[in-house]
């Protein structure tokens, strides 16, 4: 059975949800024949390539809210990545362009390294004080991960390296209606929209594999990502 799970690395509750579903994939009995599958999905494609800002100021901007209140809203985001066992910083975070990561992702896929440095990218962005906008830094985590480093100069080095891949991703995310990430697609019968919890992931990767009736795809909360490129949170 394939599992793909569509994610942005800019996006903690797909952070969040991934090790969510590593917890519901290790309760499900069939966990050795699924094959997992990471696609792209770019929260904020509009974004000018090399352009960063504070994720704080960013959530403030975007929400209207104070400083003090953006920071509250990391702070609920980041009790509930700790409650899974995930580091989260609150402060020093930036905010930018992925395209550059999704390519890189991509050429790890096409390395069966993909899992490792999706995995490090993560850690960077949402546990180190590592900037994943910094082509230095992805550079590192792609030789981290186990490419080789001319490799991945070249594909960074190269915008169109991978570009079509990354591409076709989302274009399948659309087609397949998903308008926010994390987003699980099991064998392209079953949708779940959403971190859901690791309970949520067991049962539908049972009722899958069982072939029965489609699960509704979960509507997507508060623990889902949007295109605009922040990810909101309930009210304190």
């Amino acid at each position: 059975m394939r599992v793909e799970i569509w994610s942005d690395i800019a996006c903690p509750w797909c952070y969040i949800g991934k090790a969510r579903f590593a917890k519901g994939l290790a309760g499900f009995a069939h966990r050795d024949e699924v094959e997992v599958v990471f696609r792209s999905f770019e929260l904020d494609p509009n974004s000018a390539k090399g352009a960063t800002a504070p994720v704080v100021e960013m959530l403030a901007k975007k929400y209207g809210r104070t400083l003090d209140e953006a920071r509250g809203m990391e702070e609920h985001v980041a009790a509930t990545a700790r409650a899974e066992g995930l580091e989260y910083r609150t402060e020093g975070r930036d905010h930018g362009n992925t395209f550059d990561i999704h390519r890189l992702l991509h050429l790890a896929a096409a390395r069966g390294r993909q899992e490792e440095l999706l995995d490090l990218a993560f850690r960077a962005n949402f546990a180190e004080e590592r900037s994943v906008f910094d082509p230095e830094v992805l550079l590192a985590l792609g030789v981290e991960a186990g490419l080789e480093e001319a490799e991945v100069r070249a594909v960074l080095a190269d915008g169109s390296a991978y570009a079509a891949q990354v591409r076709a991703d989302e274009r399948e995310a659309a087609e397949l209606g998903a308008n926010a990430v994390p987003f699980f697609v099991l064998d392209r019968r079953y949708g779940i929209s959403g971190g859901q919890p690791a309970e949520v992931f067991t049962r539908a990767l049972e009722q899958a594999w069982a072939g029965r009736e489609p699960v509704e795809p979960t509507p997507t909360t508060a623990d889902a990502c949007t295109p605009e490129g922040a990810c909101p949170v309930p009210r304190a």
